[in-house]
């Protein structure tokens, strides 16, 4: 998947002036043992990490949506659990240091957490949270993994002199059996593109209805979906009108369908022309499974006469049990993730003028079809002095 015109590598904003909406917390950088120093927003946040690891309210809304693909029967769930059995998404977990140095820290700088204490790993993969919780001082770790990489997981821990602290357990969550009747904690990335695709948070819910103690804790436990739009000219002109002439011939009968799945890449945070909205924040540790499904109206304004080519979703999470507050942002202006961003494309060219504001809705639920697929429906409109539009999109991720 291809970049845009640059890289956000580099954490510094040239629009510094962009305002987000929402909670204002600071995280302490992924793999600084110190305080972090400047007040910012999540979306703001540097996780600046060491040269060594650089080397290597809502309830469930009652929508029907299109259904663009009737007589295809594949979708991701026939293909979910083997995908994890291939190392190379492993690997390219691993190698995210936000990602897996955020857990590591959090592990390694609040042992009192997990000293003595019964943990549940939910979608263990290779067990690397299990090895860290286990480094920390559990007492014991399930590292509960379905995809074949669970035997590679035994071998891992094994090989660490770790298994009489962690036993990995090969299987659903949904289907296991835990030698015990209950854990103090429940550590799980379960995240998704887009916060919610592949829908392991409902196993994760699962988990922590089933076994977690009533005093216990789940890691992480706090997700915000946020979105906001950008100036997208040349890549959506790449990638949607492409289609218009394909070597001499018209095959713009595929725009539609390249319109309604959005694009999982890294946006550059010059791109950005409005604040950033807060849709939805989820407590991991009192939410219902139900509460995945929503409504979120937001309001999008502009910070600079631009033009607008999409709306772009992206999330944090924290860990709010920790000593001081930790997490991460996956946002255009916070380091790259495997995440990136999620870009939904639209089917208006907004000429947008600074100070307007593009106003609507986001409906986000789990295909009937296949509930680790995704179904996204927005309404927005912008009624300014050179563009007056109204329309109703519909995106599936799959």
């Amino acid at each position: 998947m291809g970049r845009r015109k640059g890289s956000n590598t580099a954490q510094t904003s040239t629009n510094s002036s962009n305002q987000f909406e929402g909670t204002k917390i600071r995280f302490q950088d992924a793999d600084d043992d110190g305080v972090a120093t400047d007040s910012s927003n999540l979306d703001e946040s540097i996780l600046d990490v060491d040269k060594a690891a650089e080397d290597v309210s809502m309830g469930e809304p009652n929508v029907s949506f299109v259904d663009s693909d009737a007589g295809d029967d594949k979708t991701s769930a026939d293909y979910y659990f083997d995908s994890y059995s291939h190392f190379g998404i492993h690997e390219e977990m691993l190698k995210d240091v936000v990602r897996t140095k955020t857990y590591q820290n959090v592990i390694y700088q609040n042992k009192f957490l997990f000293q003595n204490k019964v943990v549940l790993d939910v979608g263990a993969g290779t067990g690397i949270l299990s090895l860290f919780c286990a480094k920390a001082g559990a007492a014991h770790v399930y590292a509960v993994e379905c995809s074949h990489m669970a035997d590679m997981a035994k071998q891992i821990v094994e090989t660490n002199g770790l298994s009489d602290v962690v036993t990995v357990l090969k299987g659903k969550i949904e289907e296991i059996e835990l030698p015990v009747a209950k854990v103090d904690i429940i550590i799980s990335e379960w995240m998704g593109y887009f916060l919610l695709f592949e829908n392991m948070l409902n196993t994760v819910l699962y988990a922590r209805d089933k076994w977690l103690v009533n005093d216990g804790v789940v890691l992480p436990d706090k997700a915000s979906l946020y979105l906001t739009a950008i100036e997208d000219a040349e890549y959506k002109d790449d990638k949607i009108e492409f289609w218009n002439n394909v070597y001499g011939f018209d095959m713009s009968c595929i725009k539609k369908q390249a319109m309604m799945e959005p694009l999982v890449d890294t946006v550059d945070q010059n791109q950005i022309v409005t604040n950033s909205h807060l849709l939805k924040t989820m407590d991991i540790s009192k939410m219902a499974p139900g509460d995945a499904s929503f409504t979120a109206s937001f309001k999008l304004v502009a910070q600079r006469d631009d033009y607008i080519h999409a709306f772009v979703a992206y999330f944090d999470v924290s860990f709010t049990k920790c000593h001081k507050l930790m997490g991460f942002s996956t946002g255009p202006k916070s380091r790259a993730t495997h995440w990136k961003q999620t870009v939904l494309y639209l089917e208006d060219v907004l000429t947008i003028c600074e100070g307007e504001a593009i106003v609507g809705s986001m409906t986000v639920a789990p295909n009937k079809k296949n509930p680790r697929d995704v179904d996204i429906m927005v309404k927005y409109s912008l009624s300014g002095r050179r563009c007056a539009v109204s329309r109703v999109q519909f995106y599936k991720m799959r």
